[in-house]
Protein backbone atom coordinates (compact mmCIF):
# COMPACT_ATOMS: atom_id res chain seq x y z
CA UNK A 1 0.00 0.00 0.00
CA UNK A 2 1.53 3.61 -1.20
CA UNK A 3 0.65 6.61 -0.16
CA UNK A 4 -0.62 9.04 -3.00
CA UNK A 5 1.85 11.53 -1.19
CA UNK A 6 4.43 9.61 -0.77
CA UNK A 7 5.22 8.89 -4.50
CA UNK A 8 4.61 13.50 -4.81
CA UNK A 9 1.46 12.49 -7.64
CA UNK A 10 -0.72 15.31 -8.28
CA UNK A 11 -3.62 13.43 -8.36
CA UNK A 12 -6.49 14.59 -10.95
CA UNK A 13 -9.09 12.46 -12.43
CA UNK A 14 -7.32 11.48 -15.39
CA UNK A 15 -4.63 9.90 -12.74
CA UNK A 16 -7.43 8.02 -11.22
CA UNK A 17 -8.78 6.40 -14.79
CA UNK A 18 -5.34 5.63 -15.59
CA UNK A 19 -4.94 3.66 -12.25
CA UNK A 20 -8.25 1.98 -12.56
CA UNK A 21 -6.93 0.93 -15.77
CA UNK A 22 -3.92 -0.67 -14.33
CA UNK A 23 -6.06 -2.60 -11.30
CA UNK A 24 -5.30 -0.13 -8.61
CA UNK A 25 -7.84 2.05 -6.69
CA UNK A 26 -7.04 4.65 -3.70
CA UNK A 27 -8.42 4.49 -0.07
CA UNK A 28 -8.03 6.62 3.26
CA UNK A 29 -7.60 5.44 6.68
CA UNK A 30 -10.51 7.21 7.47
CA UNK A 31 -12.92 10.75 6.90
CA UNK A 32 -10.42 12.38 8.61
CA UNK A 33 -7.61 11.50 7.48
CA UNK A 34 -6.60 13.30 4.05
CA UNK A 35 -4.09 11.27 2.76
CA UNK A 36 -4.72 8.54 -0.01
CA UNK A 37 -3.25 4.94 -0.61
CA UNK A 38 -2.79 3.14 -3.51
CA UNK A 39 -4.38 -0.14 -2.89
CA UNK A 40 -3.76 -3.37 -5.32
CA UNK A 41 -5.42 -6.68 -3.21
CA UNK A 42 -3.29 -9.71 -3.60
CA UNK A 43 -6.97 -11.48 -3.32
CA UNK A 44 -9.83 -9.21 -5.56
CA UNK A 45 -13.33 -9.11 -5.55
CA UNK A 46 -15.91 -9.40 -8.01
CA UNK A 47 -19.40 -10.41 -8.61
CA UNK A 48 -19.24 -12.65 -12.29
CA UNK A 49 -22.20 -11.15 -14.20
CA UNK A 50 -23.02 -14.73 -15.39
CA UNK A 51 -23.13 -15.93 -12.00
CA UNK A 52 -25.74 -13.62 -9.79
CA UNK A 53 -27.66 -14.78 -7.61
CA UNK A 54 -30.82 -13.21 -6.71
CA UNK A 55 -32.48 -14.40 -2.80
CA UNK A 56 -35.98 -15.32 -3.54
CA UNK A 57 -37.01 -12.60 -0.41
CA UNK A 58 -34.77 -9.72 -2.46
CA UNK A 59 -36.68 -10.80 -5.86
CA UNK A 60 -40.48 -10.79 -3.88
CA UNK A 61 -39.23 -7.64 -2.24
CA UNK A 62 -38.40 -5.87 -5.79
CA UNK A 63 -41.38 -7.45 -7.42
CA UNK A 64 -43.63 -5.45 -4.74
CA UNK A 65 -42.29 -1.90 -5.98
CA UNK A 66 -43.23 0.51 -3.74
CA UNK A 67 -39.81 2.37 -4.93
CA UNK A 68 -38.22 4.27 -7.40
CA UNK A 69 -34.93 3.57 -8.82
CA UNK A 70 -33.00 6.60 -10.04
CA UNK A 71 -29.73 6.83 -12.06
CA UNK A 72 -26.74 9.88 -11.78
CA UNK A 73 -29.47 12.02 -10.32
CA UNK A 74 -27.79 12.81 -7.06
CA UNK A 75 -24.23 12.20 -6.37
CA UNK A 76 -23.73 14.20 -3.22
CA UNK A 77 -27.18 12.31 -1.63
CA UNK A 78 -25.41 9.38 -2.81
CA UNK A 79 -21.65 9.98 -1.32
CA UNK A 80 -22.91 11.46 1.61
CA UNK A 81 -24.82 8.39 2.62
CA UNK A 82 -22.03 6.09 1.77
CA UNK A 83 -19.55 8.19 4.19
CA UNK A 84 -22.38 8.51 6.72
CA UNK A 85 -21.82 7.05 10.06
CA UNK A 86 -23.71 3.84 10.88
CA UNK A 87 -24.43 0.74 13.10
CA UNK A 88 -21.29 -0.49 13.83
CA UNK A 89 -19.10 1.94 12.53
CA UNK A 90 -18.68 5.42 13.37
CA UNK A 91 -16.80 6.81 10.16
CA UNK A 92 -15.66 5.44 6.72
CA UNK A 93 -12.93 5.60 4.23
CA UNK A 94 -14.43 8.45 2.05
CA UNK A 95 -13.09 11.52 2.80
CA UNK A 96 -12.39 15.11 1.35
CA UNK A 97 -10.17 14.06 -1.06
CA UNK A 98 -12.27 10.84 -2.52
CA UNK A 99 -15.46 13.15 -2.38
CA UNK A 100 -13.54 15.74 -4.67
CA UNK A 101 -12.20 13.30 -7.09
CA UNK A 102 -15.13 11.45 -7.55
CA UNK A 103 -17.39 14.55 -7.93
CA UNK A 104 -15.08 15.41 -10.92
CA UNK A 105 -15.72 11.56 -12.05
CA UNK A 106 -19.09 11.98 -12.16
CA UNK A 107 -18.66 15.44 -14.19
CA UNK A 108 -16.69 13.66 -16.42
CA UNK A 109 -19.54 11.00 -17.16
CA UNK A 110 -16.75 8.15 -15.92
CA UNK A 111 -18.52 7.87 -12.03
CA UNK A 112 -22.01 6.69 -11.67
CA UNK A 113 -24.89 6.26 -9.20
CA UNK A 114 -27.91 3.89 -8.63
CA UNK A 115 -30.06 5.29 -6.07
CA UNK A 116 -33.14 3.96 -4.57
CA UNK A 117 -35.90 6.21 -3.50
CA UNK A 118 -39.65 6.69 -1.96
CA UNK A 119 -42.05 9.08 -1.36
CA UNK A 120 -39.28 11.35 -2.38
CA UNK A 121 -36.47 10.23 -0.08
CA UNK A 122 -32.83 8.67 -0.96
CA UNK A 123 -33.21 5.43 0.91
CA UNK A 124 -30.31 3.77 -0.57
CA UNK A 125 -27.73 3.58 -3.11
CA UNK A 126 -23.95 3.06 -4.90
CA UNK A 127 -21.56 4.83 -6.99
CA UNK A 128 -18.59 3.56 -8.71
CA UNK A 129 -16.61 4.35 -11.94
CA UNK A 130 -16.71 3.25 -15.42
CA UNK A 131 -14.07 1.72 -17.97
CA UNK A 132 -14.70 0.48 -21.26
CA UNK A 133 -16.95 -3.12 -19.99
CA UNK A 134 -15.47 -2.56 -16.57
CA UNK A 135 -17.51 -1.42 -13.37
CA UNK A 136 -15.72 -0.62 -10.37
CA UNK A 137 -17.96 -0.59 -7.48
CA UNK A 138 -17.14 1.76 -4.97
CA UNK A 139 -19.19 1.92 -1.98
CA UNK A 140 -23.15 1.79 -1.10
CA UNK A 141 -25.54 2.77 1.73
CA UNK A 142 -28.82 1.59 3.01
CA UNK A 143 -31.16 3.34 5.24
CA UNK A 144 -34.20 1.11 4.63
CA UNK A 145 -34.62 -2.59 4.45
CA UNK A 146 -32.97 -4.05 1.33
CA UNK A 147 -32.37 -0.34 -0.22
CA UNK A 148 -28.59 -0.95 -1.13
CA UNK A 149 -29.54 -4.28 -2.32
CA UNK A 150 -31.96 -3.42 -4.67
CA UNK A 151 -29.39 -1.31 -6.32
CA UNK A 152 -26.97 -3.48 -6.76
CA UNK A 153 -29.59 -5.36 -8.68
CA UNK A 154 -30.22 -2.92 -10.93
CA UNK A 155 -26.83 -2.13 -11.14
CA UNK A 156 -26.14 -5.29 -12.72
CA UNK A 157 -29.65 -5.43 -14.78
CA UNK A 158 -28.16 -2.01 -16.31
CA UNK A 159 -24.37 -3.59 -17.12
CA UNK A 160 -25.68 -6.76 -18.40
CA UNK A 161 -28.04 -4.52 -20.44
CA UNK A 162 -25.26 -2.95 -21.70
CA UNK A 163 -22.87 -5.86 -22.41
CA UNK A 164 -20.30 -5.14 -19.51
CA UNK A 165 -18.40 -7.68 -18.73
CA UNK A 166 -16.50 -7.14 -15.49
CA UNK A 167 -17.88 -5.86 -11.85
CA UNK A 168 -14.97 -5.28 -9.22
CA UNK A 169 -16.31 -5.43 -6.06
CA UNK A 170 -12.70 -4.70 -4.27
CA UNK A 171 -13.37 -6.66 -1.76
CA UNK A 172 -16.25 -9.89 -0.70
CA UNK A 173 -18.44 -8.80 2.31
CA UNK A 174 -21.13 -11.16 3.52
CA UNK A 175 -23.39 -9.05 1.74
CA UNK A 176 -21.54 -9.17 -1.49
CA UNK A 177 -21.10 -13.32 -1.25
CA UNK A 178 -24.95 -14.07 -1.22
CA UNK A 179 -24.96 -12.35 -4.39
CA UNK A 180 -22.65 -14.49 -5.95
CA UNK A 181 -19.03 -12.46 -5.60
CA UNK A 182 -16.08 -14.41 -5.34
CA UNK A 183 -12.41 -13.55 -4.92
CA UNK A 184 -9.71 -13.77 -7.74
CA UNK A 185 -6.07 -13.82 -7.96
CA UNK A 186 -4.55 -10.55 -8.31
CA UNK A 187 -3.00 -12.25 -12.19
CA UNK A 188 -6.63 -13.16 -12.98
CA UNK A 189 -8.49 -10.10 -11.84
CA UNK A 190 -5.83 -8.42 -14.44
CA UNK A 191 -6.54 -10.61 -17.04
CA UNK A 192 -10.43 -10.03 -16.54
CA UNK A 193 -9.72 -6.33 -16.44
CA UNK A 194 -7.53 -6.68 -19.88
CA UNK A 195 -10.49 -8.28 -21.55
CA UNK A 196 -12.73 -5.64 -20.51
CA UNK A 197 -10.81 -3.18 -21.06
CA UNK A 198 -9.65 -4.32 -24.62
CA UNK A 199 -6.31 -4.22 -23.83
CA UNK A 200 -5.22 -7.92 -23.89
CA UNK A 201 -3.52 -7.62 -27.34
CA UNK A 202 -2.37 -4.23 -26.67
CA UNK A 203 -4.77 -2.08 -27.83
CA UNK A 204 -5.22 1.44 -26.25
CA UNK A 205 -7.19 1.38 -23.26
CA UNK A 206 -11.23 2.79 -23.72
CA UNK A 207 -11.28 5.13 -21.01
CA UNK A 208 -15.33 5.76 -22.23
CA UNK A 209 -17.00 8.92 -23.48
CA UNK A 210 -17.81 11.56 -20.88
CA UNK A 211 -20.55 12.73 -23.62
CA UNK A 212 -22.24 9.53 -23.92
CA UNK A 213 -21.59 8.12 -20.43
CA UNK A 214 -23.44 11.40 -19.06
CA UNK A 215 -26.13 11.88 -21.53
CA UNK A 216 -28.81 9.79 -19.60
CA UNK A 217 -29.64 10.24 -16.71
CA UNK A 218 -32.78 8.58 -16.70
CA UNK A 219 -34.97 6.58 -13.52
CA UNK A 220 -36.21 2.61 -14.05
CA UNK A 221 -39.45 3.10 -12.24
CA UNK A 222 -40.28 0.16 -9.76
CA UNK A 223 -43.60 0.49 -11.18
CA UNK A 224 -45.22 -1.04 -14.22
CA UNK A 225 -45.30 0.59 -17.79
CA UNK A 226 -43.38 -0.99 -20.79
CA UNK A 227 -39.73 -1.78 -20.42
CA UNK A 228 -37.11 -3.77 -21.32
CA UNK A 229 -37.56 -7.34 -20.98
CA UNK A 230 -35.36 -10.57 -20.58
CA UNK A 231 -33.96 -10.01 -24.07
CA UNK A 232 -33.32 -6.15 -24.70
CA UNK A 233 -29.18 -6.84 -22.86
CA UNK A 234 -28.95 -9.15 -25.89
CA UNK A 235 -29.81 -6.82 -28.11
CA UNK A 236 -28.52 -3.63 -26.78
CA UNK A 237 -24.69 -5.75 -26.71
CA UNK A 238 -25.15 -7.25 -30.40
CA UNK A 239 -26.28 -3.65 -32.12
CA UNK A 240 -23.08 -2.54 -30.67
CA UNK A 241 -24.24 0.03 -28.52
CA UNK A 242 -20.85 1.22 -26.54
CA UNK A 243 -21.05 -0.01 -22.70
CA UNK A 244 -20.25 3.79 -22.09
CA UNK A 245 -23.14 4.93 -23.49
CA UNK A 246 -25.74 1.41 -22.64
CA UNK A 247 -24.67 2.21 -19.17
CA UNK A 248 -28.01 5.03 -18.67
CA UNK A 249 -29.91 4.08 -21.97
CA UNK A 250 -31.90 1.14 -19.99
CA UNK A 251 -35.64 2.17 -20.94
CA UNK A 252 -37.63 4.09 -18.22
CA UNK A 253 -40.18 2.43 -16.81
CA UNK A 254 -38.71 -1.21 -16.64
CA UNK A 255 -40.96 -3.06 -14.61
CA UNK A 256 -39.55 -5.08 -11.90
CA UNK A 257 -39.96 -8.32 -13.31
CA UNK A 258 -37.88 -7.11 -16.16
CA UNK A 259 -34.81 -6.04 -14.25
CA UNK A 260 -35.03 -9.78 -12.76
CA UNK A 261 -35.45 -11.01 -16.38
CA UNK A 262 -32.29 -8.80 -17.58
CA UNK A 263 -30.36 -10.54 -14.38
CA UNK A 264 -30.32 -13.82 -14.44
CA UNK A 265 -30.15 -13.26 -18.23
CA UNK A 266 -27.92 -16.17 -19.95
CA UNK A 267 -27.10 -17.08 -15.81
CA UNK A 268 -25.71 -20.33 -14.76
CA UNK A 269 -26.81 -20.13 -11.29
CA UNK A 270 -30.06 -18.35 -12.09
CA UNK A 271 -32.07 -15.50 -10.29
CA UNK A 272 -34.72 -16.78 -8.13
CA UNK A 273 -37.47 -15.17 -9.46
CA UNK A 274 -39.93 -17.83 -7.48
Amino acid sequence: MTSIDDVMIEITPQVLLKAYACGIFPMAESADDNALYWIEPERRGILPLDHVHVPKSLARTIRRGGFDVKIDNDFEGVIEGCAAPRAGRRSTWINGRIRSLYRELFALGHCHTVEVWQEDELIGGLYGVHLGRAFFGESMFSTARDASKIALVYLVARLKYGGFTLLDTQFVTGHLARFGAIEVSRQTFQRLLEESLGTSQGSTPSSGSASAAGGGAGAASAGGGAGAGAGSGSASAASGTSPEGAFAALSEGVPPIGVLQLVSQTSNTGCSTA
